[in-house]
């Protein structure tokens, strides 16, 4: 007889809660911060400039524009690539919300390609039935860290003459065919959220090989100023500035640079403690039928941003939510990556998509569910989240019987 799970009134796994998504902050990142803080230059300045150049060349772009978040990174980016009203950009269903709603603020239509139903990207062989003479770009997500099919993606948007904005913001390690996905497309926005790979807590960064697109961007993140603050009011500054473009308030602070530049410098380390954490979900999951487990497919390196599970729910006979309430009943907490898009009440009333023509993203929707992955993760968490996860198909395994 299987052990009873917590929900139920059994003893749960942990005693504390283990947290979704903590990252991993180390002495030297804070005592930087607290230098920067002392320095008494908080906004955009020397070390937001020093992030760029750091990140530029770990991405292997020519230009790197730090952003106060991966949205500010999407809108620029469809701006730069010529996105206008009546535009339309092809994307992914399974994504979050921040993807689709940028291109709605363009003004532009998403349209969307179903996924593959092994890695849940988007699936680059159904791009093509979606293109028409209103496409102007392509915009893929290379979800939980796993590239997208780049050669294909690249060699449609030459044949259409589209451009392509690369949504990474799970992907800062992410490598396809060997190069990092940055040095894919036109251009690439990258996340540096507080469950990211690389955290500034809230942050993002625009990379390029565009040299016009890279210098509009760094003028429109700060109100379309000629002259951005360190150069006005650094001793350096001094001079009047002028505003050429009605631009945003987008910029990345000092402070949140300051953490970046630790974490960049350990990112692969980072990297390394989350593909063992990977292996061992594999390992721990390999012969449990219910769960559909995450691939590698390709020529890749996959960033390993999200450990994303699929519950075969009509096998255990509960709900992917009854799952997730039951492993927080254990002090597991999980995230659901995502609610496909298209199932969110604004773009079922205004982008409603026929019945059927999106089934791979919709099965993913209603039964993916993500395990904590992290830097910060312990062997003894990996050990609490595998038991859980166990005790609990286990239980209602048992309980179909």
């Amino acid at each position: 007889m299987s052990e009873k799970i917590a929900l139920m009134g059994g003893i749960p796994v942990r005693k504390e809660p283990l947290i979704f998504g903590t990252p991993k902050i180390s002495e030297d990142e804070i005592n930087e911060v607290v230098a920067t803080l002392k320095s008494g230059w908080l906004s955009t300045g020397p070390r937001v400039f020093r992030l760029e150049e750091q990140y530029s060349e770990y991405i292997g772009a020519q230009h790197a524009v730090a952003l106060n978040s991966c949205t500010a990174a999407l809108t620029l980016g469809l701006e730069e690539l010529g996105v206008v009203p009546g535009d339309e950009v092809i994307t992914t269903p399974l994504t979050f919300a921040a993807t689709v709603n940028v291109i709605v603020h363009a003004g532009a239509t998403p349209v969307f390609v179903d996924i593959e139903p092994d890695t849940l990207n988007i699936d680059a062989d159904l791009i093509e039935s979606k293109i028409s003479e209103r496409t102007r770009a392509i915009l893929p997500v290379h979800f939980a860290g796993h590239p997208c099919e780049m050669t294909k993606i690249t060699r449609l948007a030459k044949k259409y003459d589209l451009l392509i904005l690369n949504d990474a913001a799970h992907a800062i390690e992410s490598e396809y065919e060997g190069k990092k996905v940055g040095c894919w497309g036109d251009i690439t926005a990258y996340s540096f959220y507080a469950t990211k790979n690389l955290v500034t807590g809230e942050g993002g960064m625009a990379v390029t090989d565009n040299d016009d697109w890279a210098e509009n961007m760094h003028i429109k993140r700060l109100h379309g100023i000629s002259k951005d603050a360190w150069n006005r009011y650094s001793s350096e500054g001094g001079k009047l500035y002028d505003i050429i473009y009605p631009g945003y308030k987008f910029n990345m602070m000092d402070i949140q640079a300051a953490l970046g530049l630790g974490q960049l410098e350990k990112l692969d380390r980072h990297w390394e403690v989350r593909k063992k954490v990977v292996e061992d979900y594999n390992e721990a999951f390999r012969e449990t039928p219910e769960l559909i487990k995450p691939v590698n497919k390709g020529p890749i390196r996959n960033g390993y941003h999200l450990y994303v599970l699929r519950l075969k729910s009509e096998e255990l006979g509960i709900s992917r939510e009854k799952f997730i309430e039951a492993l927080k009943a254990e002090n597991i907490c999980t995230g659901v990556h995502f609610l496909a898009i298209h199932h969110h009440s604004f773009y079922q009333t205004n982008y409603p998509q026929p019945a059927g023509s999106l089934s791979h993203a919709d099965y993913a929707s209603e039964r993916v569910f993500s395990l904590p992955l992290s830097a910060n993760l312990t062997d003894q968490d990996v050990r609490d989240v595998i038991a859980a996860v166990k005790k609990v198909i286990a239980y209602y395994r048992e309980q179909k019987l």
